[in-house]
């Protein structure tokens, strides 16, 4: 069975593009989510939406996830509220684009702090909780662009390699303590990632030619898989990448 009831989800980037919708999901299922953002605008959407549905089981927590030692206080005393994480849903990320050799390396190394050094704090925050229990769901999301096809994205593309690798890294050294790690892996969903694409309709075109299914992506297809990865559903299932495009990458 597939329920996520009473889980205490830990997700950052939980108010963006993709994090709006299945953050709700999550509330609707029953679970309580901690939701890490730092975008007041979209904090506000999410807390009146959640409000608006009577989703009480939301926390927000507004944090620069590029301040370790702020991430971390924050984080320690909110498990700490909460009785631990029981998931940790590694979603934030920033997304410049440029030529390679217009990055300089501090701007490489701040797009790696972001999407991946904060994911590697959440985790260690969450992890006792976890071995404790003999129970834990890590989550990383990649992308569809460590597989190629876009140029001027090589940080992003290099940290999601990097949340991959620690996937499989994780997987192998939690699963005897009960916890799973795996990735998902979205293709082009419509967000406002896409806007830095300067010709939208070429862009839909371009995305619906490389998939097998002729629709865009829509938040459900997420919520879907992370609900089922989050649940005693996945049990069995570690070091694994989900690829969730449409049909776009094939193994």
């Amino acid at each position: 069975m597939i329920s996520v009831a009473d889980k205490t989800i830990l997700y950052t980037g939980a108010a963006g593009g993709l994090g709006m919708e299945t953050t709700l999901d999550f509330l609707r299922a029953g679970a309580r989510v901690v939701a890490l953002d730092n975008n007041p605008a979209k904090i506000a959407d999410l807390a009146r939406l959640a409000e608006r549905e009577g989703l009480g089981k939301l926390m927000i927590r507004t944090v620069d996830l590029s301040d370790f030692a702020a991430l971390r206080h924050e984080l320690e005393n909110v498990s700490a509220a909460v009785g631990g994480f029981d998931v940790v849903i590694n979603n934030a990320a920033i997304y410049p684009s440029k030529p390679f050799e217009e990055y300089s390396l501090e701007e490489m190394q701040a797009v790696q702090r972001v999407n991946v050094d904060a994911g590697i704090v959440c985790v260690q925050v969450g992890l006792p909780h976890m071995r404790e229990r003999g129970w834990g769901r890590i989550i990383n999301i990649a992308s569809v662009t460590f597989y190629g096809g876009w140029a001027n994205l090589s940080p992003y593309v290099q940290s999601k390699g990097a949340l991959v690798g620690l996937t499989r890294a994780w997987a192998r050294e939690f699963g005897a303590y009960g916890i799973t790690v795996n990735a998902i892996s979205p293709g082009a969903f419509p967000t406002d990632a896409e806007k830095i694409h300067p010709d939208p309709e070429g862009y839909t075109r371009f995305v619906l030619d490389h998939q097998a299914i002729k629709r865009r992506g829509a938040p459900g297809d997420i919520s879907n898989a992370l609900m089922f990865l989050a649940s005693d559903a996945a049990g069995f299932i570690t070091g694994q990448t989900l690829n969730i495009d449409g049909g776009w990458v094939m193994h």
